[in-house]
């Protein structure tokens, strides 16, 4: 093959990975962005015709958007990109869901919201934990409840000791209302709606 002939290759090489790498990009400066909660740099990268990045996943972490805003106890950003079409069901290296970050952090109004927009309360993490099993372990009853009245299990079981939220609840002396809650209490399906800002400021 000539000089030419390798120009072209190069070229046509470029021309395939140029797409891929815009994305990359965009990707990055999007989480980057969520993190520095920048929204001159996050709504034009949204903005754009057919940009799928809402979803992006940290290559480390497996972290989205949401489970950094979570951590962050920002729920405006939370319902922000909610609006913008972010999966409240997308799972982080361990396993962990956003509802599961917002039940280990204890942050009820981000689980308030991801429940209201139909976040699966069952799912468990790499340990074979619920949200409701972690909420339980905390003893935290605001969200034990929360997740209960949403539709949350307390019969799974987790991976690390074969037991469930009532099993736990029902061995720690200290959780006498969390144990009583999940024997009484009648799960039912989310009613609530999301609303909030349709912009970061």
């Amino acid at each position: 093959m000539g000089p030419f002939g390798r120009f072209v290759m190069a070229a046509a090489a470029c021309a395939l990975t140029a797409p891929a790498m815009a994305q990359f990009s965009d990707s990055f400066s999007f989480l980057q962005g969520v993190k520095d909660r920048d929204g001159d740099k996050v709504i034009p990268i949204l903005n754009k015709a057919g940009n799928q990045v809402i979803n992006t996943r940290d290559p480390n972490t497996g972290e989205t958007a949401l489970h950094i805003v979570i951590k962050k106890h920002d729920e405006t950003w939370l319902v922000f990109l909610l609006q913008k079409g972010a999966s409240p069901n997308i799972k982080d290296r361990q396993g962990n869901t956003p509802l599961m970050i917002a039940a280990q952090t204890g942050d009820a109004d981000a689980a308030r919201v991801l429940i209201a927009v139909g976040a699966t309360l069952n799912t468990v993490n790499d340990s074979g934990e619920t949200p409701l099993i972690r909420a339980v372990l905390n003893r935290d009853v605001t969200m034990a409840s929360l997740l209960v009245q949403g539709g949350a299990d307390p019969t799974i079981r987790d991976t690390l000791q074969g037991k469930s939220a009532a099993d736990y609840a029902n061995e720690d002396k200290r959780s006498t209302a969390i144990a009583k809650l999940l024997q009484t209490a009648k799960p039912k399906g989310p009613s609530a709606t999301v609303a909030g800002p349709v912009a970061p400021q």
